[in-house]
Order: structure tokens, then sequence, then C-alpha cells
């Protein structure tokens, strides 16, 4: 299909038609199609310019572009069903929103990547060596001798030294993306005076701030006053305060007043780069405050905006991307050679996740090797295993002065994630569960520490628009880890003795337990984090091992059936267990009658399992404080006739049942579990009733009844929940109505009822007068005005109308990713609150 048919012919033409009739008429899906569309005109100039340049498209763009408009056609059909689907078929809208805000991601990565990058570096013929640019800055050089001029030369020297190591290999598509965004911040915009480059250790931050210093018109509008350092963990603050500040007054000396600062701010414009910062204190001694001259900071940890105005966030390379810098560093060319093994080394390039350095590291590390040196490799790097000293003294190393640098609880906690799967989300209630019972710290600390680590580009928090609110379910919040971090992980937990390890973990899935765990298995494992990843599992597959110390119990498994391991009798001390089935269909476990010792057990985390029948028999688990069940079948489990919920669970205080289909009515036995304090039946689409004597929980303090479509109504009873802090009966479609009842919580401080769609009419001002310790109310515009009335009675009342917003996420791994990060299947709804003015 040639360019100009695709772009300017009938596809676009006939999807810009219906996605403005979407507009007009679909409350579901208009952000989507508003969306698109400022999209798809944006790309338009650009095909345009294109098209007239008379630039010849080799033949894998072309391709790029033909798969592309097979996109844009699957949006016609897509927006034709949009516009067919009744307006009060919610379920179908839902999935319709879906792949609307798929189709959006996909134009808008396309947009943002393969098409500016691509065909504007051809029209404009944007193809620079990096010698060439090196020779054009030498010359500079020469007409910069003197006076202030000196400094630009030693960074550029500096830059030269450098850039042979980092850029020369590499100068691609996300580089002069990325530099066209941070050069928009320093130059279109006078109201930043600083500006950030964050990213991961690796990720070519400080190849993206050479390149940048490097540019012509970065250079001329500086005019060529351009100052670069490495401040580094341990900085000579004062020589560092007194290189910037000769640089930007013409070597004045260092004893300034806040006066001789603004005295300063009439010279030329001036770029002081702060490379490799480690800590906000140093910073913020570094930065003057003189406004003709702006500093570009590079560091692997997220500043505050107050000190760092605008950040850009270097993104990973893209699969082109990464195969091209790999096989310059294993082939000296940016192609796979006919005489390699093509399906091998697109394997390593796969392990290595888009990090620039890991593809550097690696490529060279196999430069010349035979081609079993490369298989052995592959197999290494799978296990998240060493392939060699470099990959060790220029990898991990150099990843791990990012973690070396955290204290101590931080850094154990960081070491934790190499527990879990490669590619999965982690549920973030499972992390917080882990934490709080193996270092000690409470929630709110937990939940800190996972801060620290996103904050610090450790992790990845995807999170919902409620996360970090108060009353928020951790189970709604997931964490993510590039690879390559989580292999230093696994690298620092496996030093040492394996049957001295505080950590005991698999690094990826396979059909039997490692070999060293069975050859000493005679002696016993001191091991507090156990983590197995296999495939199916029976009696025989297991071997006898012991685990006096383990307090975290982790199996990860991909099967129907699943016989839990026998050792489970030799934890005398566990407290968390967490199983967790990656398979197709829920497993059924076996062996069960290991629980008959779990005396401490204190977290139960099931996902994706059948849960065996709980009985007057079953053993109690006396200490048991926190039960989830995720996408599970329990309807087997909870026989009303035979289940005795405070005898088993004495103690119980959470418990949250999740996703789980064939639940259609709560057991009566629940409501006499005293001690519960929250209760969570989330996306229970089956569930259609309460028990009556729901009152009977007198301690609960949260009751979430999130996307469960099929409940009608509360029961009276929950007015008797004298201590409930928290209602969220959001996404309950068909709920009628808010009982009279309500009014009685007089503890109840937050009511979350976004998209009650039948909700129309609430109880009397009169009867929720009583709603004294009510602080916030998310609602629907259809009873906002109900609730405002409220206001005059309950005085620190703020009741807020929700802004309708998707977001397809849903814990652990049951939200796939096709490639390149693009999600399949799996929906969570979500929403940002606007305060209605």
């Amino acid at each position: 299909m040639a360019l100009n048919e695709m772009f300017v012919g009938e596809i676009v033409t006939e999807l810009l038609k219906q996605l403005n009739a979407i507009s007009h008429k679909s409350c579901f899906c208009k952000s989507s199609a508003d969306n698109l569309i400022t999209s798809i005109q944006e790309l338009l100039p650009i095909i345009e310019e294109l098209k007239y340049s008379g630039v010849e498209l080799p033949a894998f763009r072309q391709s790029q572009l033909n798969r592309f408009s097979e996109t844009l056609r699957g949006g016609i059909e897509l927006a034709g069903k949009v516009l067919e689907s009744g307006r009060w078929n919610v379920y179908k809208n839902l999935q319709l929103v879906r792949k609307m805000e798929k189709l959006e991601k996909q134009v808008e990565r396309f947009i943002s990547g393969p098409m500016q990058a691509h065909l504007l570096a051809d029209v404009h013929h944007m193809r620079f060596e990096t010698m060439e640019r090196f020779n054009r800055l030498e010359q500079r050089l020469d007409s910069m001798k003197t006076g202030s001029g000196r400094w630009v030369e030693e960074a550029v020297k500096r830059m030269e030294v450098e850039g042979d190591s980092n850029l020369g290999d590499f100068s691609g598509i996300g580089l002069e993306l990325g530099k066209g965004k941070v050069k928009k911040m320093m130059i279109e915009r006078d109201d930043l005076n600083v500006v950030g480059i964050w990213g991961i250790g690796g990720s070519g931050k400080t190849t993206l701030a050479n390149e940048i210093c490097r540019d012509n018109q970065v250079q001329s509008y500086f005019n060529n006053r351009i100052l670069f350092l490495t401040v580094s963990q341990s900085p000579d603050l004062e020589q560092l305060r007194a290189k910037i500040w000769g640089f930007i007054t013409g070597n004045e000396p260092l004893n300034y007043t806040r006066k001789s600062q603004c005295e300063w701010g009439s010279g030329p414009q001036a770029l002081v780069v702060l490379d490799d910062v480690w800590s906000l204190p140093v910073l913020e001694q570094l930065i003057f405050r003189v406004p003709t001259y702006k500093t570009l900071v590079i560091s692997r940890f997220k500043f505050p905006r107050r000190v760092v105005n605008e950040v850009y966030e270097v993104e990973l390379l893209e699969e082109d991307e990464s195969m091209s810098l790999f096989c310059h560093s294993a082939f000296g060319q940016k192609s796979i050679p006919p005489t390699a093994n093509e399906t091998l080394v697109k394997q390593i390039v796969d392990e290595c996740k888009g990090l620039p350095l890991a593809l550097k590291v690696i490529g060279a590390s196999l430069q010349d090797q035979p081609e079993m040196y490369w298989i052995n490799a592959r197999k290494r790097l799978s296990r998240g295993e060493l392939i060699c000293e470099s990959h060790e003294n220029k990898l991990l190393d150099r990843m791990a002065i990012s973690v070396e640098c955290l204290k101590k609880k931080v850094k154990e906690c960081f070491m934790d994630l190499g527990s879990f799967p490669e590619d999965k989300k982690i549920p973030l209630d499972v992390l917080v569960n882990m934490w709080v019972e193996i270092h000690n710290i409470d929630e709110e600390e937990a939940f800190t520490i996972l801060l620290e680590l996103s904050d610090k580009n450790l992790l990845t928090l995807v999170k919902d628009a409620r996360a970090g609110e108060a009353y928020c379910s951790y189970h709604e919040i997931c964490v993510t880890q590039h690879d390559v971090l989580r292999d230093l992980a696994l690298h620092l937990s496996n030093q040492g003795e394996v049957n001295e390890r505080k950590r005991l973990l698999m690094p990826r899935r396979d059909t039997e337990l490692p070999r060293d765990w069975e050859k000493n298995a005679d002696q016993p494992f001191n091991a507090q984090i156990v983590s197995v990843h296999t495939g199916e599992m029976g009696e025989m597959d297991w071997f006898h091992m012991e685990f006096p110390k383990t307090e975290v119990l982790i199996l990860n498994f991909c099967s129907d059936k699943y016989f839990l391991p026998p050792f489970i009798d030799d934890m005398p001390k566990l407290r968390a267990l967490i199983v967790i089935n990656r398979g197709t269909t829920e497993a059924t476990l076996e062996n069960f009658s290991v629980f008959t010792n779990l005396a401490n057990l204190r977290s139960l985390w099931l996902e994706k399992v059948s849960v065996p029948q709980l009985s007057n028999a079953t053993v109690p688990l006396r200490n048991l404080r926190k039960l989830s069940m995720v996408l599970c079948k329990v309807s087997n489990s909870l026989d009303p006739a035979v289940l005795d919920l405070p005898q088993i669970f004495p103690h119980l205080s959470e418990l949250v049942i999740d996703h789980c289909d064939d639940l259609v009515k709560l057991p009566l036995s629940f409501c006499k579990v005293n001690s519960l304090q929250s209760l969570s039946l989330t996306n229970c689409h089956r569930l259609r009733e309460l028990p009556a004597d729901l009152g009977m929980l007198k301690k609960l303090q949260i009751l979430r009844l999130s996307a469960c479509p099929e409940l009608k109504m509360l029961p009276p009873s929950i007015g008797e929940l004298v201590r409930l802090k928290y209602l969220d009966i959001s996404e309950c479609v068909n709920l009628k109505c808010l009982p009279k009842e309500v009014g009685k919580l007089v503890s109840l401080e937050k009511i979350d009822m976004r998209d009650c769609l039948q909700i129309v009419n609430l109880p009397t001002t009169a009867a929720l007068s009583n709603l004294k310790s009510l602080q916030r109310v998310i609602c629907d515009d259809e009873v906002f005005g109900q609730w405002r009335n409220l206001e005059k009675t309950v005085p620190n009342l703020h009741v807020q109308i929700a802004e309708k917003w998707y977001n397809f996420f849903s814990p652990s791994g049951y939200n796939k990713k096709g490639p390149k990060g693009k999600r399949r299947h799996g929906q969570q709804r979500g929403w940002a609150a606007r305060k209605r003015r």
C-alpha cells in the first residue's frame, strides 16, 4: 500500500468521521475518541511533509506503515461497534472502552515512536555520524580559547572521551526523541530554570545529556556557555560550587550574597549540567538562583518539583533499537550477520529488556565467542546468573551502586523483589503482607518504602487513581521491575553457601527443584524467604527439606493440579504463605493437610486455585490475620451447612475475595467472625446477596463491595456497623438504593459510590444528618446535589463528583502483556475525582 493512499485515502477519512460521531454520541468512549482525533490530526501534517519531500522509504519502514494501516482499519470496525452499542449495556461498553484505550495507545505509540523518528529523520536528512559532530565541535573550540570559553573546552573534551564509550555505539531513535523533549523544556520554556533527566541505571541518561550539549541549537541558545560537571556520591561541594559560580560570573570568588546572585541575572544565557546527582541536599547547594542560567540535572532518583521543575523520564529501547545496539557491540554492525544464529541472538537481546547498558555489556562479552558459549550465556541469563566477569563488573556492580546507598531495611525490601517471577506484576498486597511480617514494620512504613524504591527507579508502581489514598486497597496496586534489576536482586541474594542464604530463590520456572537444593538437603536451610517456581508438581516431585527459620513461602506454579510441598510441615515459623497459579484455569490443590502445623501463619494469599472445602473438622489457623482469595473458585469451600468460620479463623481481621465469579451469596457464618475489621468483596460478578445479619460484624471498619454488578441491595442491618469508617460500593451498577439505615453509621468517614447507575435518590437529609464523622463522598452527577445539601449539617463534608477514566490492570499476572507491553486482556475500572465547582 502506498503511503499517500494509506493516510490521505479512505481509511483515515472514514475513521475520523466515525470518531467524531462517537465524540458526540458515546459518553463511555468520548475521551478516547477525542484523543484519537487529536493524534490523527497531528499526524497528517507530518505525512504531507513526507509526501512532498520525494523520500523513498526502505522496505522495513514501509512494512511498519502497512501494519499501522491495518491497526487503523481495525479502528474503523471498532468504532462501528461503539456506535451500535446500547447505552445501558454496561458490560459490553466496558469491553469497548478497553479496546478503544488499546487503539489509542497503539496510535500514540506509533506517532511518538516510528512515525516521527523514522519518517522525519528521512525528510530532514538527520543522519549525522558521531565523528562528523565531533569535528564541528572541535572547529568551534578554536574560537573559544579565551575567557569563559575554556569551560566549554573542558566540557567538550570530557564529553569526547565519554562519547567513545557511551554514544559511539548508538545514536538511535529513542535518543533523538528524548533529545527533542529535553531541548523543548530548556529552550522554549522560560519558566523552567531546573530541568531533569531521570532513569534507571544504565538507561543512557548521561549519553542523552552529552548529545544535548553537542546539539547546535542548544549551543547557539546558550552562547556556547555550557559547563558539564559530574557530582557523584561523594562530591567536593565547595569545589563544585566554586566552579559553577566562576562559570556564571567569569571567575568571581565565591563570597556571594543573594543580592549578588541577582546582579548576575543580566548576562548571556548559560547551562550547567549536573550529572550523577545522588541526594537532594547536595543538589540544592549546587543550584544558584540566577535568572540567565539553567541547570540540567541527571539522576537515577526523582526530586521534588520545587527543586527540579520538570523531568524527562528516559525510556527503554524498542525492539529494533535494542537489536541495533546489541549487534554493534557483538558484531561491529547494526544487524545480525548471516553467519550468526538469528534465533539465539534474538533470545539474548530479549533478556536485556531494552536496557542500553545491558545490551552493550552483554553484546561485547559475546563478541567473537563460539556458538556453544552463546547458548550457555542464554541459559545463564534466563536464570539470572552471571555469564562472565565483565557482566558482573560492568553491569551488575554498576547497577548495585543504586542499592548500596539504601538504608538497610529498604535494601532488604529491594532484595525481596527477586522472590517473584520475571515479567509478572506483583500485587502490592503480597509485598506489604510479606514486609510487615518479616521486617517488623507496619503497613504505612511498607508503603513509604515502596515509594522510596519507586523514586529511586528500582521498581515501577502501577497504580490506579486511588493509590495511596486513605482506605485504598493494596490489592488494587501492582509493582513491576526491570529484569536487570531483578537479576541484581538475585545476584545479591545468591551469594554464600546455599544452606545459609537469607533467601532461597528459584530464578525462573523449572520442571523440578534446583539440583543444589537436593544436593544440600541433608542439612537444614536457614532461609527466611523461600520461593519456588515450577509447573505441575506431584507428591513424588518433592524431596525432604527442613526450614527451621523460614517465615515466608512463595509458591508460583503453572498447572491445573498442584500437590502442596510436604516440607511445609517443617516450617514451624512460617508467617506468610503465598500460592499463585499462573495457569489458565483454577488449579486443584492437594495435600491441604500440611496446614496442620501452621500455628504461626498470619497471612494467606491464594490465587487462581480451587479453595479446598473448609469444615468444622479443618484444623484452626488460630493466628491467621489476613486471608486473600483472588481469581479463585470458592463456592465449594464455603458450604454454609458445614462451615463454622469463627472456629477455623478465630482471629481473622481482614478478608479479601476478589474476582471470584462463582460467589453468589456470602454465607451467614462470615457474620460470626467477630474479629473481622476489613471485608473486601470486589469484582465478584455473580454476587447477588449479602447476609441479612451483616450488622453482627461490630468491629468492621472497612467494607468494600466494588464492581459487583449483580448486587441489588444492601441489608438494613448495615446500620448496625457502628465502627464502619469506609464504604465502597463503586461500580455496583444494579444497586437500587442506599438504605436509610446508612444514616446510623456514626463513625463513617468516606463513601465511594462512583458509577452506581441505579441510585438516583438518597435517603432524606434528616435520615443522613447523623453522619457527623463523614468527611468525603465521591459520587456521580445524579446524586451530587443531594449530597451537597448535607454539607450544611455535616460541616467537614467534601462532596466530589467522579470524573471517569479507565485503568486496565489487575493484580499479579492476570492482566497479560503482549509485545512491547501492550495489554491484551483483564480489566479494572478506575476514576479520578474532582471537586465540583
